[in-house]
This record gives C-alpha cells, structure tokens and sequence, in this order.
C-alpha cells in the first residue's frame, strides 16, 4: 500500500506524528537548523538516548544516509529518527545517499511499528542541497520505498521551500 503524502508549511517540532524524523549530523548531539530545533524542544532524554547511541554502536558517529531511532522526549511523537544527510556537491553525484536517508529512515519506522511519519526537506539548509532536487528525490523515493507507513508528511520550513515540493508532488 502507498502511504498518503501530505504537504505542510510549518514547524516539525510542532507536528503530531509516531515519528518526526531528524536531519540530524552525524555526531547524533544536536546542531543546528532541524536537529538544534528538535534537541531544544524535545528535551535531554532526546540527547541523553544519542549519547548513549554514540557510546555503543556509533562511535564514530552515524554514516550518511543511515538513521538510527531515539525516544521524542516533550515532542508530540513516540519517536524521532535521526538520519544524516549529505552535503551537495557540484562534482559528486550524492543523489543515492539523499534517497537512502528517507528510504533508510521508513525501514526504521517500519521497525518501530510507526505509521505516520513527519519529514523535513533532509540536506536543504547548510548542506545546501537545490530545493527542486531535494524534493524531486524525497517524494520519488517514498513513493517507490515499500513501506507499513500510512501517512506521511513533509514539514516545510517556509514558503520556498513548500512551493518546490508542492511544484514536484504535481
């Protein structure tokens, strides 16, 4: 079954979903943009779970295009899935390692027994990913990802970035 995919402009901290996924940085301890927004306003237990994820399995931190699952601490989730995005690169094709990051992030939330979903637009702020692409390859990508996910919704920080998935969603 295909999931629904809704589009909405806001904040993902404040969406109510099983799973808020995080375009979190390979260290798993917060940063900026999506992953400062969702350490600050989910609380320690967020950080206290990365910390202990760092310890034990990632200790050189989480690869790109892999995601990893914590508890959501005050969020209005059970879960947020971390998943690392790649940096553009006008020489390297990375492509496969954006689509990996919402492949990789629903074989979690399948894991986890999730349903709904709640994405941010993974690798468009400081990793400077072209908005029409990153769109492009997030809604192909959980379009063709065989998954138990429901619903699933791209939260979309501002208006720019709505329009290019909203252009792209067709």
């Amino acid at each position: 079954m295909t999931p629904r995919i809704t589009l909405v402009q806001g904040d993902i901290t404040r969406q109510r979903a099983d799973a808020l996924v995080n375009a979190a940085n390979s260290s798993l301890l917060g940063g900026g943009g999506v992953d400062g927004a969702i350490h600050r306003r989910g609380g320690p237990d967020i950080l206290a779970e990365c910390r202990a994820l760092r310890a034990s399995r990632y200790g050189r931190g989480l690869p790109t295009g892999q995601a990893v699952a914590t508890t959501a601490g005050r969020l209005d989730a059970r879960w947020v899935i971390h998943t690392v995005g790649p940096v553009h690169s006008t020489t390297e094709d990375r492509s496969a390692l954006l689509a990996s990051c919402y492949r990789e992030s629903l074989r979690v939330a399948d894991e986890l027994g999730a349903r709904t979903v709640a994405f941010p637009a993974i690798s468009t702020g400081v990793y400077r990913w072209p908005l029409d692409d990153a769109a492009r390859i997030a809604l192909e990508t959980v379009r063709t990802t065989d998954t138990a996910v429901e619903e699933i919704t791209f939260v979309l920080f501002d208006e720019r970035a709505y329009e290019a998935f909203a252009a792209e969603a067709g």
